[in-house]
């Protein structure tokens, strides 16, 4: 016999996690639905970069890849400023690489899409642009929890996702172990 929570668990196609992150939330008007998509903040002025050429001198190849990680870090930082990533207030989310759930004082409703800028507090930070299509909303005393299902999304973004809701359940682990 199947137990209602092993139901329930199989119907769920990705871990999800609590986490307070950097995270800031625009309904989207339906004339701007149909040029969204997801993206990393930045992706296209750094795919304009080259990688570095092969050194026979690792000494100095180990030098130009230092070097090129600061200058990495030094663009990013100028970029999440310039799109204000730096300036996004911190809210509790409910994430996994299908959606997510965040409280809200808006009522939205469901079928609304939604643009979510957030901040990946990894190394180094990963800025964000998502969707997703409004699928749960529940009335609560201090408003409303909403529920997302992420669209428009290449793989490459759900996986960084993926990789951030593990790294945040190895945390909670070790919290719970001391």
């Amino acid at each position: 016999m199947i137990r209602e929570d092993d139901k329930y668990m199989n119907m769920r196609e990705f871990s999800r996690v609590d986490a307070h992150i950097p995270f800031e939330v625009r309904l989207v008007p339906p004339e701007e639905r149909k040029n969204i998509r997801s993206k990393v903040s930045g992706d296209a002025v750094l795919a304009e970069f080259r990688s570095l050429p092969d050194l026979q001198d690792k000494l100095l190849a180990d030098w130009m890849k230092m070097l090129n990680m600061k200058l990495d870090a030094i663009i990013n930082m100028l970029i999440f400023q310039r799109e204000g990533f730096g300036s996004l207030p911190f809210n509790h989310v409910n994430i996994s690489g299908g959606g997510l759930s965040f409280a809200s004082k808006n009522r939205y409703s469901q079928g609304d899409v939604l643009e979510l800028r957030m901040m990946l507090p990894v190394m180094p930070p990963i800025a964000l642009y998502v969707y997703g299509e409004v699928v749960k909303i529940e009335t609560q005393s201090s408003g409303f929890m909403i529920g997302i299902q992420f669209i428009e999304m290449d793989e490459e973004i759900r996986d960084e996702i993926v990789k951030f809701v593990f790294k945040r359940q190895r945390e909670i682990l070790r919290e719970k172990r001391r």
